[in-house]
């Protein structure tokens, strides 16, 4: 062990943190170390949210079972390239030297070890597992789930590092959706007979959140008028956030993301906006747009130029001009870097408080990884800004930042069940982080061609509450929502955002009703359901009119008309959810004083 190594993290660890403190461990670091030391297990499974400090864990751990003579080298393994030359910088860091380029042969004895990729590691499992055998290794697995991402992966890992010393396995976010056990992780049985991952050390998003170790996100939802044509030669016009089955909300959410209309162009101008009230604040502050492909990232970069006369950074693939990209970006003050990949995961950009999700990826696991690239906290009291189209799932993910997940296996499949939304995690990881960048021309296959889009600021949603009315892009209502100062306290957040609500709600009261050419409601009276959900609603409202049928005596037609009557809106067949719910909660209510 290095004298530079015992300076940065003394093999004792004093004291316990305080938030914040240079060069001493955050309290659920120490925690986690103290359940390891404790316990010294040959296999360790630490799940802690993006941004609360796995890397450092990891290498002080690293550090002490050098330095203790427990292991005698370390073997890193990460998802791409980037993520193995980011380790061994931060290994660097601390006084433990790990090879980057490392491929085959003797490692130089200058080094403590070596940072490989998953597919490094699949392409020649026999060369780890001799480093393994010959010498004590402490190999630490990064994002473990993607050791799952292939059949061969998984079992290359096990057959490399199967005869380590210690394995210390890191994830940031839901497992996988698949029932592939993933290696050197331990599966408990629950009460129901199903197998799930048991974490050794578990510090969810919640729990950072309250210690200050994450920021806040105040999610900006956006919807809007969309036009598109189908193969058939059908146009069809929706509105995003209304409820649409499975591929119409493909389509208009990719009508959304289309360029050349005017939804993104309005969005990248609102985010903009956001970026320099937060600025005020936080002077380096810069911003990321969240990309589907190459040829979206490379026009949306154009618009920024356009609305803001500075370029973007572009960064279109995990090669070695975008780790360096990335780097330059990290320490500049530019404002904004537009990624079509690098940023599902351990892309350490800590001055990004900004985001725009441009991407058409709908699995949780991609989400929370996207949203983990603004959630790093640097000092307290910043909030990042995450902007969104109203997709009901992307809404849903939104409002359970917080839920922790673990992987299950044996998960019973009943007939006929509809298509788990986390059923593609995988494929769209693969997809996410391709280390080539070529294109595969399968845009062009889509039976579908955007047409015309425009955009309406929609909602807030923070805390897993939401706010705010509708409002035109540039309006006084809008801009009271994105000039919320960028530090601030999370109870201040909230209060100030109810502030806003109430003002809107009051100045919508006082125009004419003419004027009103949008839905004002507030958010929480206008909830964004998926076609399924709206069928379900429906069905549950027809399920209690036929139960009070029996119990009044009137028929079907003079209860449907008599709710309308009473809670206004149109006919069922074209009510919204709200409108629904009102219903039900009515029947109910006419139902409960029959009895």
């Amino acid at each position: 062990m290095t004298t530079t190594a015992s300076h940065h993290l003394s093999p004792a660890f004093p004291g316990r943190a305080p938030w914040g403190t240079a060069n001493k461990l955050r309290a659920w670091q120490q925690a986690a170390m103290d359940k390891y030391l404790q316990e010294q297990p040959r296999d360790f499974l630490a799940v802690a949210t993006p941004g609360a400090g796995k890397t450092t864990f990891a290498l002080t751990l690293a550090s002490w079972l050098l330095h203790h003579h427990v292991v005698q080298q370390i073997t890193v393994v990460a998802p791409t390239e980037h993520l193995k030359k980011q380790w061994a910088a931060a290994a660097a860091r601390i006084g433990i030297k790990l090879d980057p380029e490392y491929s085959a042969g003797p490692l130089s004895k200058e080094y403590h070890g070596v940072a490989v990729t998953y597919a490094g590691v699949g392409v020649r499992p026999m060369l780890h597992r001799n480093r393994s055998e010959q010498r004590k290794t402490l190999v630490i697995l990064d994002e473990i789930h993607h050791a799952g991402d292939s059949k061969s992966w998984g079992e290359a890992c096990l057959e490399a590092f199967e005869p380590a010393t210690r394995r210390l396995c890191l994830t940031g976010t839901p497992f996988r959706s698949d029932t592939n056990p993933i290696p050197f992780v331990t599966y408990e049985e629950g009460n129901d007979g199903i197998r799930r991952s048991a974490a050794d050390y578990t510090y969810g998003y919640g729990n950072a959140l309250a210690d200050n170790v994450v920021r806040p996100v105040i999610f900006l939802s956006y919807s809007g008028n969309m036009r598109w044509r189908t193969k058939a030669g059908d146009e069809i016009a929706a509105r995003l956030g209304e409820p649409m089955t499975k591929d119409a909300v493909s389509q208009a959410w990719r009508t959304a993301l289309d360029p050349r209309g005017d939804w993104m162009p309005n969005v990248l101008r609102a985010a903009d906006q956001r970026l320099s009230e937060v600025r005020k604040a936080i002077p380096d502050a810069g911003a990321l747009v969240i990309a589907s492909d190459q040829d979206s990232a490379r026009a949306y970069a154009k618009l920024i130029r356009e609305i803001t006369g500075e370029g973007a950074t572009v960064v279109l693939s995990d090669d070695t001009g975008a780790s360096k990209r990335i780097e330059e970006f990290s320490e500049s003050d530019d404002r904004w870097m537009v990624a079509v990949r690098m940023v599902s995961e351990g892309v350490d950009v800590p001055r990004l408080a900004v985001g725009v999700y441009a991407t058409t990826i709908s699995t949780p696991l991609f989400f929370a990884q996207a949203v983990g690239r603004f959630v790093r906290s640097r000092r307290r009291g910043e909030t990042a800004s995450v902007f969104l189209p109203t997709i009901p799932m992307l809404l849903g993910f939104a409002n359970e930042m917080e839920v922790e997940r673990d992987h299950v296996l044996d998960r019973p499949k009943k007939a006929g069940e509809d298509e788990d939304p986390y059923a593609e995690s995988e494929k769209e990881m693969d997809e996410a982080n391709k280390q080539q960048d070529e294109d595969t021309g399968e845009q062009d296959m889509l039976p579908f061609e955007a047409l015309e889009s425009d955009a309406v600021f929609d909602r807030v949603m923070y805390n897993g509450a939401e706010f705010g009315m509708q409002a035109h892009p540039g309006s006084q209502e809008e801009q009271d929502y994105l000039g919320i100062p960028g530090l601030l306290e999370p109870d201040q957040v909230q209060l100030l955002l109810q502030k806003r609500q109430a003002r809107q709600i009051a100045h919508s009261r006082q125009k004419p009703d003419d004027e009103a050419d949008l839905l004002e409601l507030p958010a929480e009276r206008r909830p964004v359901v998926s076609h399924k959900e709206l069928m379900e609603l429906r069905k549950q409202l027809n399920t209690m009119v036929s139960a009070y049928v029996h119990q009044s005596g009137k028929p079907h037609g003079v209860i449907h008309t008599e709710l309308r009557r009473v809670c206004g809106g149109p006919p069922s067949a074209e009510a919204t959810a709200g409108q629904i719910r009102e219903r039900i909660k009515k029947v109910q209510e006419w139902a409960t004083r029959m009895r």
